[in-house]
């Protein structure tokens, strides 16, 4: 039986990336992201408008899309509520979000040189997406209930890398899905093959309502 409800948020299950991008000083940004959806060579991002990612990418044009895969829950949960903006926007303090200039050594990862654009990968991730920016605009300014000033970013991939391990044993260019094995976020919860793979999810540790505040009525 259906019932009709209003959840606070909309996190019903999609790939966790890890996105790097150079800071105004050349140093590399982490952020781990799940609102991103594919089109042929093409990604579209949504993005905290405030995010040091988002300037980023605004003055840049340019990142990596590291996809994480079951492996790197934890480096995915090391880096969840950290912020590379200083001083953070009051919002993020609000979630308790602290701010981290070296994300790599937040996360415990090694960077890796790109071919194509200047961020550099995460060497850990078995799927690497070197891209250019095509377009920022404002996202959701019609949504009473998007509580924070949002942006989608379009992004080229110029550059694929994969590592060998997932690739199917006769053809170069394709993907075994059973030996990919993506992280997935479902409502701020981790899971990887229908599983849950990180029990405590730091990023869970606030109530669901804190992203909601059209439900304090």
């Amino acid at each position: 039986m259906h019932r009709t409800i209003e959840p606070a948020i909309h996190y019903w299950g999609t790939p966790v990336l890890i996105i790097s991008s150079l800071n105004e000083d050349g140093s590399a940004n982490l952020a781990p992201m799940s609102s991103a959806w594919w089109l042929g060579w093409s990604c579209m991002l949504g993005l905290d408008a405030s995010s040091q990612t988002l300037a980023n990418l605004r003055r840049q044009r340019e990142c990596v899309l590291n996809l994480a895969s079951v492996n790197e829950a934890d480096a995915v949960n090391r880096l969840a509520l950290t912020s590379g903006t200083s001083p953070l926007p009051m919002h993020k303090q609000w979630l308790g979000y602290r701010h981290v200039a070296d994300k790599f050594a937040q996360a415990g990862l090694r960077a890796q040189p790109s071919e194509q654009v200047a961020p550099p990968r995460v060497q850990e991730c078995q799927v690497q997406l070197e891209a250019e920016v095509v377009d920022v605009r404002p996202f959701g300014t019609q949504d009473p209930r998007l509580p924070i000033p949002s942006a989608m970013v379009e992004l080229r991939i110029v550059r694929a890398h994969v590592h060998a391990s997932i690739l199917q044993d006769d053809h170069a260019d394709r993907i075994d899905p059973q030996r990919w094995q993506p992280l997935m976020m479902k409502f701020r919860q981790l899971y990887g093959g229908g599983a849950q793979v990180m029990p405590e999810s730091i990023l869970a540790s606030c109530p669901e309502e804190m992203y909601a505040p059209w439900k304090a009525r």
